[in-house]
């Protein structure tokens, strides 16, 4: 018996990494009527004759798993936004924060294409870039130009697995191709009718890039806030959940209670308008789904 990581599923197998290279494996018969799918990521026990026969005995315990994609143990997840073409959206980057928060993740913001904007839009970016520096987060920029900047993810990717994620159409495929030209992974254009790139993949994958493992799938396709109670939004932003403790009330939504830690860091310029606006937009679309669900 030995064990490995699980680095692709397709058709039913699944191929194992270990220090002696990957082995092709099926699940033990029993899986099903126990309840166990096993996923890319997963730390497995196996057994094989040889490359190509083995079979997964045991799967260990995972730290996370997310549904889409279907991947476990992740460690962090490379946020993709595009200065322009498409425009960068602080409202759908604060989404899949939020996303990613309440997975446990940790975020790393790479904004591309600074390259293609004017003076005063660059002075924009650079402003939430230094905004978003503040709360905690990494945030990185690239280019399209030959020196891209793409060397300063390498040390992120080091000894992590990884997801890619972000909007449409900024490249995410590129982005790989970038960081390993060798991959040569497909990717279409954007659609000047739709706006928006589609991305080629069918399987989960992970790819071995900087010394660390990516997933080559664009994550979280679904950004529904389903599984987030209201009184949990607050705690997928980090400026927030530091001053909830101080919150006269537990479980204070930070919108009319009284004596709320939150809203006095805002009126005193502590926490970003953009972000309370984006706070106060999603835990509105919570409550409401809450209502058409009861």
């Amino acid at each position: 018996m030995a064990t490995g990581m699980i680095v692709k599923a397709l058709s039913g197998f699944y191929y194992v990494q270990t220090e002696d290279g990957i082995f092709q494996c099926r699940g033990r018969g029993n899986f099903r009527k126990r309840q166990i799918k096993p996923l890319v990521g997963d730390e497995v026990e196996f057994e094989a004759e040889n490359v190509t026969d083995g079979y997964i005995l045991d799967v260990f315990e995972r730290k996370n798993e997310l549904v889409r994609p279907p991947i476990a143990n992740v460690d962090q997840a490379l946020l993709v936004f595009s200065a322009l073409e498409p425009d960068f959206s602080p409202l759908l980057l604060d989404r899949f924060l939020v996303h990613i928060e309440a997975n446990d993740l940790t975020p790393v913001i790479i904004i591309s294409k600074v390259d293609l904007l004017d003076e005063s839009n660059l002075h924009e970016i650079e402003v939430y870039k230094k905004e978003y520096e503040e709360i905690g987060y990494s945030v990185l920029l690239t280019s399209t130009l030959k020196n891209n900047g793409m060397e300063d993810i390498f040390p992120y990717l080091q000894g992590k697995v990884s997801v890619v994620a972000g909007q449409s159409g900024v490249g995410k495929s590129s982005l790989l191709n970038s960081l390993k030209p060798e991959l040569n992974i497909e990717t279409n254009e954007i659609s000047s009718h739709l706006g928006r790139g589609k991305h080629t993949t069918r399987h989960v994958e992970l790819l071995s890039i900087g010394g660390g493992l990516v997933a080559d799938t664009p994550g979280f396709s679904s950004l529904d806030f389903i599984d987030l109670e209201a009184e949990d939004l607050s705690r997928c932003f980090p400026e927030m959940e530091e001053l909830s403790a101080d919150c006269k009330f537990r479980g204070c939504t930070h919108t009319s209670e009284p004596k709320c830690a939150v809203k006095a860091a805002f009126d005193q310029g502590q926490i970003s308008p953009t972000r309370m606006k984006h706070y106060l937009q999603f835990l509105e679309e919570i409550k409401s789904q809450r209502r058409r669900y009861d």
